[in-house]
């Protein structure tokens, strides 16, 4: 190579640079082929590696394949009737027997479970009955009470006492004459008898004149006791003229004045529960329009009375109680109707109402916002399903009306049977459908198969009984998933029949429920599915199905949702899909925070508590924790030892894991902790039974793992701290209620958490505002941190606790404020309405 290189370079005179090239390209290539030789080596030992691997698989198969030869062999000998004593087979027959058991004692759960739930049932009924004779024992004793005062009132009661005495002594004196004049008479009856037997005697014997002279003289005596008995028999008679005559007298006076009380009580009672009244005014005139008794303009007129409370109705209705029907319905029809009225007329389409109709807080909502707008003069009607399994003895007056109302449905047109009644004190419909599918008798409310077909009918039917009504109604509220299909039926179907006075309100009441189906299912009620299986009406947002919230938001002209931080929350991750129609309709779309029933949920007048008590006098508080330790055979020793409660479903939205925390965390500070809560999944109530197990023998801690509605009033009184670390809440009612009973709340910042705690330790926040403790994070840490504060207040703060409790307890959260916010766009609507009309 060198002599090459030499000859090269002399020869040819190429430069020695080139050459060098050569040389390098010649290296390289060397290195490659080196290089190719070690991957040929590599992919060698891989092919050996693959092989052998090969190999033993095809081992292993082969043996699977042996086995199951076997296996095949020993059930073919097992089917031709050879018994075989392998073990495998053994084994096998074992497991087999093992299977049969555990299925008998699944069954036998099973059935326990179903007597168990039987047997609750059958004690939250005698609960619902004792409550309801409570309340009637409570009516009949105002009653009385109030009856004795306007005795007091039309007389003194010493002059009707001395009456009633000398009508007593004038009776005793009768019946004293009355036995004298009859023992006189046996007596004078036997003398009869005497001288009668001495008459034969004597003629018998015919004896002398002296004994004549005797026997006249016995005569005259006779004689002079008959005239006496004669007497004393007149006085008698004459004493008992005068008793009847008293008698007489006083009855017509005592008539006078149970007429005159009880004409008093009537007056109290329409003074005192007007609301109740008027609802039935109007259902009785909305009866007799669908039965077709009376005109439409009539039924118009009377309304217009109804809603400006006009005493006439009021005087010719109680004139005309216990008359036909046709009478009180002449008398109407004869008075005027001047004028107009401000209040609105408000028909709330709804799935749930409390208490006759109760799953959730749904059914608070719809009574305790109908109750409250009632009351600022607007005309308030409820429309439900007519369920089998509703609380009837919870509707007063309840009748169904001599008409059926016809709805489309499938191609075809069903009968419904309209029922009418007050529940609350507000009008109330249930329809009942005539379909063969029989939606509303399945002893349940919600969980069947054709939920969405149920509800989409029933919405369908509601609006028919509106528009047969000829009633101008002005808003017409919907609620949640099951009724959201009102709205689209509304403007596209309705609207065209000159049914279009009202505007539409839908509430959504929790966002995980939005419910979707087929498009073809729309089909039903009568919407056109092509019309409406479109991104930007009814088509949901993350399929191709059909969603009634996403139809309800698009079609209604007012959207609501139950709390202001909510309201934020679902327009991002918490809208489940739907955050992105909320911000095209965001300027429809407000959240406005629920109220809570102040009369029921009231410590001063609780008749749960064993203490009643308020805000100013908080020892009833104090008593009321004693007895709920007795009552669960807490530690009473140290009387001041703090006591948390929850009362809650257990289910991941409430934040399981975070309650679990919290019951041991109160352990660790040396607190009680009180748990009232069930969960309907299976797992989680388990976990919570393993729970209270573990603490059984603890005097500190306590689960109650269903639902108690007489022991929740009861926690509420007795518990220092209230913990509610739910992971979401469109609203929570239980924050609420707490503060009303001076218990304070520690809450995670979400929802209507959020606008209803605000965290004590918090100096950006006024002090005036500040009502609990509060935390962000949904973990452990966060919650330690909230409890750990609130100990410290209540332990060495004793003084600056109890004014935190005390103010706890005046804040408003009755449903004025929220009914206020919601007249307000009420009216809004309209007036758009109006001014585009």
């Amino acid at each position: 190579f060198c002599h090459f290189k030499k000859k090269y370079n002399d020869g040819d005179g190429i430069s020695n640079l080139q050459l060098e090239d050569l040389v390098g390209l010649i290296q390289n290539t060397e290195k490659n082929i080196l290089l190719l030789n070690q991957a040929r080596l590599q992919a060698m030992e891989h092919a050996d590696k693959i092989l052998k691997e090969k190999e033993a698989l095809q081992r292993k198969i082969n043996i699977l394949e042996t086995r199951l030869s076997e296996t095949n062999a020993q059930h073919k000998l097992s089917s031709e009737g050879n018994v075989s004593d392998s073990p495998l087979l053994l084994e096998f027959d074992v497991l087999k027997e093992d299977n049969i058991l555990l299925k008998e004692d699944i069954e036998f759960f099973k059935t326990k479970l179903i007597e168990i739930a039987e047997t609750e049932e059958g004690i939250f009924k005698l609960e619902k009955e004792r409550a309801l004779l409570d309340a009637s024992l409570r009516e009949l004793e105002s009653r009385f009470i109030a009856a004795q005062a306007n005795m007091m009132k039309l007389g003194p009661r010493d002059a009707w006492w001395e009456k009633v005495e000398k009508l007593e002594d004038l009776l005793e004196t009768t019946a004293n004459q009355v036995e004298h004049a009859a023992v006189i008479l046996d007596h004078n009856h036997d003398l009869q008898d005497r001288l009668d037997n001495l008459e034969a005697s004597l003629q018998a014997a015919n004896i002398s004149k002296f004994s004549c002279s005797l026997v006249d003289l016995l005569q005259q005596k006779v004689k002079l006791v008959e005239d006496r008995f004669q007497a004393c028999n007149s006085e008698m008679h004459s004493q008992i003229e005068l008793y009847e005559h008293s008698i007489v007298e006083f009855h017509d006076t005592l008539s006078k004045l149970i007429e005159e009380s009880e004409k008093r009580s009537l007056e109290n009672f329409t003074g005192n529960m007007p609301s109740e009244l008027w609802s039935k005014i109007s259902l009785l005139i909305d009866g007799w329009l669908l039965e077709k008794k009376i005109a439409y303009n009539d039924a118009s007129m009377l309304r217009e009375m109804v809603r400006k409370r006009d005493s006439r109705l009021r005087e010719a209705y109680l004139s005309y109680r216990g008359t036909e029907n046709r009478d009180v319905m002449d008398s109407f029809l004869k008075m005027a109707l001047p004028g107009t009225s401000s209040g609105l007329h408000i028909a709330h389409i709804a799935a749930e109402m409390a208490p006759v109709a109760k799953v959730g807080g749904l059914a608070d909502v719809i009574s305790g916002l109908g109750k409250a707008l009632q009351k600022k003069g607007h005309l308030v009607e409820i429309i439900l399903p007519k369920y089998d399994c509703m609380q009837v003895d919870q509707v007063s007056n309840l009748k169904v009306l001599d008409v059926l109302v016809q709805s489309y449905f499938e191609g075809n047109m069903f009968n419904n049977k309209i029922w009418t009644g007050t529940v609350e004190g507000l009008p109330v419909y249930f329809i009942e459908p005539q379909h063969p599918a029989m939606f509303f008798s399945r002893a349940q409310y919600y969980g069947e198969h054709d939920d969405f077909k149920r509800f989409a009918y029933f919405s369908r039917a509601a609006l028919e009984l509106l528009y047969q009504s000829g009633k101008k109604v002005d808003i017409i509220h919907c609620h949640d998933w099951q009724t959201a299909f009102v709205a689209p039926l509304y403007w596209d179907v309705y609207a065209n029949l000159g049914f279009n006075s009202a505007r539409i309100c839908f509430t959504c009441h929790n966002f995980e429920y939005q419910g979707t189906a087929p498009a073809r299912d729309l089909a039903w009620c009568g919407l056109d599915v092509e019309h409406l299986d479109r991104p930007d009406r009814m088509r949901d947002n993350s399929h191709g199905r059909i969603n009634a919230v996403k139809g309800a938001i698009v079609y209604s002209n007012i959207v609501t949702t139950v709390s202001p931080t909510y309201a934020l929350e679902v327009r991002s991750e918490g809208g489940r899909g739907l955050q992105d129609t909320l911000k095209v309709h965001s300027r429809k779309f407000l959240g406005i925070l629920n109220g809570i029933d102040t009369d029921t949920w009231n410590p001063s007048t609780d008749r749960y508590l064993k203490v009643q008590y308020n805000a100013k006098d908080l020892q009833g508080k104090a008593a009321n924790k004693a007895a709920l330790r007795e009552q669960l055979n807490l530690a009473s020793a140290y009387p001041s030892q703090p006591l948390v409660g929850c009362i809650t479903r257990l289910v991941a939205q409430k934040g399981v894991h975070l309650i679990r925390h919290a019951i041991y965390k109160t352990a660790e500070l040396g607190g009680q902790f009180v748990l009232l809560g069930s969960s309907p999944v299976p797992e989680i109530q388990r976990e919570f039974e393993g729970i209270a197990d573990h603490f059984q023998n603890n005097n500190n801690i306590r689960l109650i793992l269903k639902y108690d509605d007489a022991l929740s009033h009861c926690i509420y009184a007795a518990s220092d701290m209230f913990i509610v670390p739910s992971i979401f809440e469109p609203c929570g009612l239980t924050q609420m209620i707490a503060m009303r009973y001076g218990s304070v709340p520690i809450v995670r910042k979400t929802g209507g958490l959020n606008d209803s705690v605000f965290d004590f330790d918090d100096e950006t926040i006024p002090m005036e505002v500040r009502n609990g403790f509060t935390f962000v994070k949904a973990d452990e840490q966060g919650l330690s941190s909230a409890m750990e504060r609130a100990f410290n207040c209540y332990t060495r703060k004793p003084e600056v606790w109890k004014q935190l409790v005390q103010k706890d307890m005046t804040i408003d959260f009755s449903w004025d404020t929220s009914a206020s916010q919601y007249e307000d766009i009420y009216q809004k609507a309209v007036a758009r309405a109006r001014a585009v009309a």
